[in-house]
């Protein structure tokens, strides 16, 4: 697979992570607890590990394994977030991230609906899904807003560490063609 560095939207470019988006990654994101609330790691504080995280990504786009894009407004190149897919066969399985100061305004579901109708045009790949938490009524939201449908519950599927320390249950939404 080899996925374009580059999506430009009406009112976005999706962009390659690079290392040199910490600073901005940082500070728009990863160190807030709101924002971070459903994803499985927990925000340190600490920039290194956001610095890492990026330089693993870059590491997983060279060997096919993980693609990840920052998301960009277009008008004034601010970083809002970023969206990702990891390839497992003939599936991709999405993640996605927004700073809470861009929250509502469509930009997740912009950035998301992007991504997943290039993967299905990809050869090969038949499957983009994702899971959410239950409760993250504004990833639904954004899934179902993107063409992905919700295929049931997964009980105690994955780790959201800022939520519990125990399992929680997920919705799994795909689109396949």
């Amino acid at each position: 697979m080899n996925p374009p560095e580059k999506f430009e939207t009406e009112r976005l470019v999706l962009r390659r992570s690079m290392v040199d988006d910490t600073e901005a990654i940082f500070a728009e994101y990863a160190r807030d607890p709101e924002v971070t609330k459903y994803l499985s790691w927990r925000p340190t504080g600490n920039i290194e590990d956001t610095r890492n995280h990026l330089h693993a990504c870059d590491t997983a786009w060279k060997e096919g394994k993980l693609f990840q894009w920052v998301i960009t407004r277009r008008k004034d190149k601010q970083l809002l977030g970023a969206v990702s897919v990891r390839v497992d066969g003939y599936k991709l399985e999405l993640g996605y991230v927004l700073a809470k100061a861009y929250w509502n305004m469509g930009y997740t579901t912009e950035a998301v609906r992007t991504v997943v109708d290039w993967g299905l045009k990809e050869e090969g790949v038949y499957r983009v899904w994702a899971v959410c938490d239950v409760e993250n009524r504004a990833s639904v939201r954004v899934m179902e807003k993107a063409g992905m449908q919700c295929e049931g519950i997964l009980h105690r599927w994955t780790m959201h560490p800022n939520r519990s320390d125990e399992p929680r249950d997920c919705y799994c939404y795909a689109k396949t063609k």
